[in-house]
């Protein structure tokens, strides 16, 4: 077994080795992304699933990430702490090895952007979990970089994390699709874009209670064909991807012995939506990193109005609850077509 450290290894060709500049469309924001160390640029490319594109001049960026060659502390002598870890001044906030990923982070809000500048700084108990847990250290490196700064500028601009996707089956009507960790998701998603449909995501997505808008990242699933990821599943791009998704039914997985389809009440589905976006453990670690930086820029609110926001939704639209015995060959169009349920 190698001992070389995660950020050590080295990447495999001249492309990887390069520093990077780019822009991502993610969450409905748009993201910049200045990265100086190269074993973080491959990081953050893995992580964008292939959707970066070259930086042209300024543009309407909201969001901006700049990963500095550094690695000296930010200076906060003076400053007022807000977490045991973080601390503020004038509306900027430092947090130190943010969410347990090596990162130092500065946080300030600049006219209609929102700057994000990095520091690799990991402390001996962070590299000892690097070390130990590789995937799980590559994986927060992505979610730092990417995908917290856009759900947290998305939050001052009205849209809350789900964990949920969007997805729009061919010759059918969007659909919001809840349900846990391992229900069937990510398969279910595959075998609509295989057959023609879209998706914004198969995990994660920002709503504003009317669009439904993807958080950028690769698809991980135990039929996935490369890189391999935590709890056994391998990593595969996102094909049939659009950007945001106006869903007219809410469709709740589940898993039992029978395949039904039933109507849903909207509080149950709400709860349904709710209960998957607070145990998913890709966001674990960010309801922290919100309320810090909500109360060191006195900018937003310090908790993203997820239960509210469920709750609008499923009141607005049909909601159905399906449950899968199994599946293998399910779509979920056909599916409730043929229970004669109306969505």
């Amino acid at each position: 077994m190698s001992c070389t450290q995660p950020w050590q290894q080295k990447p495999e060709s001249a492309e990887q080795m390069a520093a990077l500049r780019g822009t991502l469309s993610s969450g409905g924001e748009s993201l910049a992304v200045d990265c100086a160390l190269p074993w973080v640029a491959y990081r953050i490319t893995e992580g964008a699933d292939g959707q970066l594109t070259a930086l042209q001049g300024e543009g309407q960026i909201s969001v901006r990430v700049t990963v500095e060659a550094s690695s000296c502390a930010f200076t906060t002598y003076g400053w007022s702490r807000v977490a045991r870890d973080a601390s503020t001044r004038d509306g900027r906030v430092v947090i130190e090895d943010v969410a347990t990923s090596g990162f130092d982070m500065l946080v300030y809000c600049e006219e209609s952007t929102v700057h994000f500048v990095c520091r690799w700084r990991p402390g001996w108990r962070t590299k000892a979990a690097a070390l130990l847990l590789r995937d799980r250290a590559r994986l927060l490196v992505r979610a730092v970089l990417l995908q917290y700064p856009v759900m947290w500028a998305a939050g001052l601009h009205g849209r809350v994390p789900l964990h949920a996707c969007g997805v729009v089956p061919a010759n059918a009507g969007g659909m919001l699709i809840v349900g846990p960790s391992g229900v069937g998701k990510t398969t279910l998603v595959g075998r609509e874009i295989a057959f023609g449909g879209q998706a914004t995501a198969d995990n994660l997505c920002l709503t504003d209670g009317s669009s439904v808008w993807g958080v950028v990242e690769p698809v991980r699933s135990e039929q996935g064909t490369g890189r391999t990821v935590t709890h056994g599943r391998r990593e595969s791009p996102l094909h049939g991807r659009v950007p945001a998704v106006a869903p007219t039914a809410v469709v709740v997985l589940e898993r039992g012995e029978q395949t039904t389809v039933r109507v849903s009440d909207p509080r149950a589905a709400a709860r349904a939506l709710v209960a998957s976006t607070y145990s998913a453990g890709e966001l674990r670690r960010y309801w922290p990193v919100h309320a810090i930086l909500a109360l060191g820029t006195a900018r937003g609110e310090a908790h993203p109005p997820v239960a509210a926001m469920a709750a609008a939704i499923c009141a607005r639209l049909p909601c159905l609850t399906v449950r899968l015995a199994g599946i293998a060959c399910v779509r979920l169009p056909e599916l409730i077509a043929e229970s004669g349920v109306a969505a």
